[in-house]
């Protein structure tokens, strides 16, 4: 099963925020944007940085897909 952060990107264009405006808000390092970028996984503090700062639930910025759904 793999995460996958595209609702967060769209929460982002949705509010007009930028990908580094927001790194510099929430505290993440432009390293770490890149891996959500990639759907590569990131530690739970980050998400939880990421949830205050936009003020949503986890729910709100990934999804989990499963392995059947990408073949």
């Amino acid at each position: 099963m793999k995460v996958c952060y595209n609702k967060f990107f769209k929460l982002l264009i949705d509010r007009g925020i930028r990908k580094m405006e927001f790194a510099k808000m929430a505290g993440i390092s432009q390293n770490t944007m890149a891996r959500l970028s990639r759907n590569q996984n990131v530690s739970l503090d980050v998400l939880g940085k990421i949830c205050c700062t936009l003020n949503c639930k986890i729910d709100d910025i990934l999804e989990f897909i499963s392995e059947d759904k990408e073949k």
